[in-house]
């Protein structure tokens, strides 16, 4: 979630993610940032190489958790946490990383170590995931599931 707020204060955006918005915003910052808009020995040329590096991460994590984004992908998902059992899982910090036997990974962000505890000593993990992970927290699919495409 700490990454969700520092991506959205970046392109200052307030509550719902328009891909519209943050489009403007995005190539605002990228303008602003570009590391060849300043000259060898500039003081700023490795901060613009930073900031435009953050820019860019921003921008497509942004895009993956956007409503407009998750709407379309919604009949895949679906699909996964319906049919397809879960491979295996992760947790780290407030991210929790589920692999489903269907090749597909999830990132679901906010998920306490309370809530995970809860879930890997359920004896029906599949039915505590449906009730209690997939409605209730922000996802986006996985790096390593677009990797493997």
């Amino acid at each position: 979630m700490k990454r969700i707020s520092e991506y959205k204060k970046l392109f200052g955006v307030e509550k719902e993610i328009e891909l519209k918005t943050l489009k403007r915003s995005y190539r605002n910052l990228v303008k602003e940032w570009h590391p060849d808009k300043f000259q060898n020995g500039d003081p700023l040329q490795e901060e613009a190489e930073i900031n435009s590096r953050k820019v860019i991460d921003g921008y497509h994590f942004l895009v993956s958790i956007a409503p407009e984004t998750t709407a379309s992908n919604l009949k895949v998902y679906t699909e996964t946490i319906t049919n397809s059992e879960i491979q295996d899982y992760q947790h780290k910090g407030m991210l929790l990383e589920i692999s489903f036997l269907d090749g597909s990974t999830y990132e679901y962000f906010g998920v306490t170590k309370q809530v995970y505890i809860k879930m890997i000593n359920s004896n029906k993990l599949n039915r505590f995931a449906k009730r209690s992970i997939y409605p209730n927290y922000t996802y986006r699919m996985s790096k390593r599931t677009l990797e493997n495409a």
